[in-house]
């Protein structure tokens, strides 16, 4: 041991790191140098992201099934492709959820396993060889990167229409009333309206003009209307009549037309809102009140495919996805009676188009040492050619097209299944919301992610060049600013670091020298970890990221105490080439053994397992790193510095500092300590027992909230909620946390605005934007509502307001707003699973349970995943005739 020896004993014998760096002045200044450069080169090519690297264990099969009910789908589908995952012996839990019309079955692969990509090809395999599913069901969709995060969320939605296309719009709406009143003349004591629906002027009027013609026949049939009028004209279609009804009364009218008629809740997606003109100089007030957003559904599907295929461009982006597109088809309408009157029927339509519409490759010929390809014709281009198909021959032997029997129409898929909404806030602070299609961008593993947010930068930047200069662009999900934010904290937790090293070491030695030592020693420690981080393939994100913000605190122990030890050996009287080395070896294993206790601490965190041991996975590895590259820092380049640094100052001697300053206080108050050591001991025991106490009452859990500028909220409605009641209760939910938000804003903001924008998504949730956040599937009662605020701090105190004031605000609906977690998501801190064969049983239980949950006063909002019992309508067929019977 060091200790046991005298100083001309160790500086006549001992040969140690110390020693070396200081004797060799020379080769430690280069190795110096070296080490910082190899820091610098490890932090700028190191990985960069938000969150740890954890493959994807999760997956989901969904199958579905047209019309049926959840029992058959249970019976029928989902045990079947239950029993054949089970196959695989690495899947250790499986989920499954049969819906009306749907089967969802959730498969989770064993945490111990490395290369999960393997095991769920081989699943999708099995899946494949399902062929025995009912008629009418599937095909079997296996997603298996349900668990791929993005890195970026950009959404890109429509604006209003503005001013100028709104008067312009006016005037041509107020002449063709003007035009057809006065043309139809007044009826005596009726007075007349105008029921105006507006829409893009990308879009063909057909539809909308055909559904008014069928709405005018019908105000006739209820008698509510009379002289009922079509007018037409660029974006627009009308009916102008005489009716004694209120504006509502006439809107109600069309609600339940649409209803009961065409079996849907609005027109064409991309029409606005109908109203009704009494008075035609009202007519440029009231189209303000409804105007519509700009750009269709198909135009927002050109834009956003372009910037799909421009990101693609980039080399550090992997994947682009898109939500919130409305498909489009082709649909033929027509009459049985008129298709019949050529001796046609229209079943026979399908076998026509497919024998027409040849898609499949015709081979290759060799001709003359050549191969040529061979392309079939008759693929359809367009739905005109469609209608150019010869379907039959009049009795005069002309051809008779499928126009002349069908009306072909390119529209939307109807009822829409899933959409996506953005709210924002205009120049004027006004708010808007408009349909968005969101473009969710991954990033290419060991990536750097502020390159990456570049990269994206710029190609936008080139791509507004060539989109509409209105067009509203928002990323409503931004890890590279995390991540750049996280890293000004670790550099602003640095400078504060060296400033407080700086500032104790002048108040405990008393003297700029040691305190430039000090100071000195962070960086270098700092340069030697993010080189061994590189090594050992550490990235740079939120944990390791945290876990060198803590070690700030710790990799200082070693260089004070051999710079401390230096300065004693120096007021002993040895040469500086000799103190600087002898002072910190000479405390050596003390400063090994408290490094080892400080790096053992904390590696029981890799004893963690699962996901959540991945996550944290760095953290012991980075503190251990930072804590061996302090020890090797405080016994190489402190020597190396502390020779040229400090310089010998006497000390006075120990009786004497013991009289005078702190060290008297500290002297007389360890003395009565050692005196009265029971009474020492009985009051540190009272000190642990009221922090036991304490640590009691704290709030326990083991990642908190991520402190971000994003929350969201789920909205669920009952089971059998069309996606139209979804929209209507998403946007009560957001009329109130945009209300909520202000309130809070004038108390708390200066501004007086903390929201800045809101992000909707009908009929299922969005992308996978956080890692602890599992996107909801598609269904139809369901709405995600994606909050972003201004300042990432007012994110925590806005969760509780929001929580009460929509829980009463919306009813019908079950609303839960919720935080962004770190690591493994908790979810629902509470869940049972009853299992069963019988569903009335099974139902009767979870009442049961929820009616305990409710009696608990710290237990909120109990559900089962059931939801309520819905309607349905059972056909019973005959021979003779189809009865409706509800059930």
């Amino acid at each position: 041991m060091s200790h046991q020896k005298s100083d001309d004993e160790m500086i006549k014998n001992q040969r140690n790191t110390a020693r070396y760096f200081v004797e060799t002045r020379h080769i430690a200044w280069v190795l110096l140098i070296g080490t910082c450069l190899w820091g610098i080169y490890g932090y700028l090519n190191m990985p960069q992201r938000k969150d740890p690297d954890i493959p994807v264990r999760v997956a989901v099969a969904l199958t579905p099934w047209p019309g049926s009910s959840a029992e058959k789908i249970e019976n029928l589908i989902t045990k079947k492709i239950e029993s054949k995952v089970a196959e695989n012996s690495k899947v250790t839990d499986i989920k499954s959820i049969s819906r009306t019309s749907l089967s969802v079955v959730y498969i989770e692969l064993d945490e111990k396993i490395k290369d999960s990509a393997k095991e769920l090809d081989d699943i999708k395999l099995k899946l494949d060889s399902i062929n025995d599913l009912p008629d009418g069901a599937g095909p079997i969709n296996f997603i298996k990167d349900f668990g791929d995060t993005a890195a970026l969320m950009l959404t890109v939605a429509s604006p209003k229409v503005n001013e100028v296309e709104i008067a312009l719009r006016s005037s041509a709406v107020k002449k063709a009333i003007e035009t057809t009143r006065a043309q139809a003349g007044p009826v005596e004591g009726v007075p007349r309206f105008t029921l105006v629906v507006n829409f893009p002027q990308s879009i063909s009027p057909r539809l909308v003009s055909q559904s008014l013609d069928q709405f005018a026949r019908f105000t006739r049939e209820i008698g509510y209307a009379s002289d009922v009028r079509l007018i037409e004209g660029a974006g627009f279609v009308g009916l102008d009549g005489a009716s004694a009804a209120s504006e509502e009364e006439l809107l109600g009218y069309m609600r339940r037309f649409l209803q009961e008629r065409t079996q849907a809740s609005e027109f064409d997606p991309d029409v606005w809102a109908p109203i009704v003109i009494r008075d035609p100089l009202e007519t440029q007030g009231r189209m303000t009140a409804a105007a519509g957003d700009k750009y269709s559904y198909r135009e927002m599907d050109d834009f956003t495919d372009e910037i799909e295929k421009t990101i693609k461009t980039v080399p550090v982006a992997s994947k682009v996805s898109r939500s919130g597109i409305l498909n489009e088809k082709v649909y033929l309408e027509y009459s049985q009676e008129r298709v019949a009157s050529y001796g046609f029927r229209g079943a026979n339509l399908r076998d026509i188009l497919s024998a027409r519409n040849i898609t499949v490759p015709g081979g290759q010929l060799q001709v003359e040492g050549k191969n040529l390809n061979i392309d079939p014709s008759g693929e359809f281009k367009s739905e005109e050619e469609i209608g150019d198909v010869v379907v039959a021959t009049s009795n005069g032997g002309a051809p008779v097209y499928l126009r002349d029997l069908v009306t072909t129409v390119r529209s939307y898929d109807s009822p829409a299944r899933y959409l996506n909404f953005y709210t924002w806030r205009d120049n004027q602070g006004g708010w808007h919301r408009t349909r968005a299609i969101t473009l969710s961008i991954q990033m290419r593993a060991g990536e750097k992610i502020g390159e990456f947010g570049k990269a994206v930068d710029a190609v936008l930047a080139d791509l507004k060049k060539r989109l509409p200069d209105d067009l509203v662009m928002a990323r409503t999900s931004d890890q590279p600013l995390q991540v750049e934010e996280n890293v000004h904290l670790f550099m602003n937790s640095l400078y504060e670091a060296l400033v407080l090293v700086v500032i104790v070491s002048l108040i405990g030695f008393w003297e700029w020298r040691s305190a430039l030592l000090m100071a000195c020693s962070i960086p270098i420690t700092l340069a030697m970890t993010f080189g061994m981080m590189y090594l050992l393939g550490i990235d740079l994100q939120q944990v390791s990221i945290a876990t060198l913000i803590i070690a700030l605190g710790l990799l200082v122990d070693d260089p004070v105490v051999a710079g401390d030890a230096i300065k004693r050996d120096l007021a002993l009287g040895h040469p500086p080439v000799v103190s600087a080395w002898l002072g910190p070896t000479k405390l050596a294993t003390a400063i090994l053994y408290a490094t080892i206790t400080n790096i053992v601490a904390y590696l029981p965190f890799l004893m963690l397992t699962g996901d959540m041991g991945k996550f944290i996975y760095s953290l012991p590895i980075v503190l251990a790193c930072s804590l061996v590259a302090s020890r090797l820092v405080s016994m190489t380049f402190i020597p190396l510095l502390g020779y040229y640094l400090l310089k010998p100052k006497p000390e006075k001697p120990i009786e004497e500092r013991r009289k005078t300053g702190f060290a008297a206080k500290y002297y007389r108050v360890g003395t009565w300590a050692i005196e009265h050591r029971w009474r020492a001991l009985l009051g540190s025991l009272a000190f642990l027992v009221l922090g036991l106490v304490l640590f009691s009452q704290l709030r326990q859990q083991f990642t908190p909230k991520d402190l971000s500028y994003l929350s969201y909220v789920d909205v669920w409605l009952p089971e059998d909620a069309p996606l139209s009641e979804t929209d209507r209760a998403a946007g009560q939910a957001e009329n109130i946390i945009r209300d909520v938000a202000r309130e809070f804003g004038k108390e708390h903001s200066e501004s007086g605005e903390v929201l800045e924008s809101l992000t909707t998504f009908l009929g299922g949730g969005g992308p996978r934007f956080w890692f602890s956040v599992s996107p909801e599937l598609q269904q139809l009662n369901y709405a995600q509502i994606i909050i972003q605020v201004k300042d990432k701090h007012d994110t925590n105190h806005l969760v509780g307001p929001l929580q009460t004031a929509l829980s009463a605000g919306v009813p019908g609906a079950r609303i839960d707003v919720r935080q962004l977690e770190s690591g493994a998501a908790v979810g629902l801190p509470v869940a049972i699973r009853i299992s069963g064969d019988d569903i009335p049983t099974l139902r009767s239980f979870a009442e049961q349970l929820k009616e305990i949950f409710r009696s608990i006063p710290k237990a909120a909002r109990p559900r089962d995943d059931w939801g309520d019992e819905s309607f349905a309508v059972k056909l019973q067929i005959d021979s003779d005739r189809a009865n409706m019977v509800g059930i």
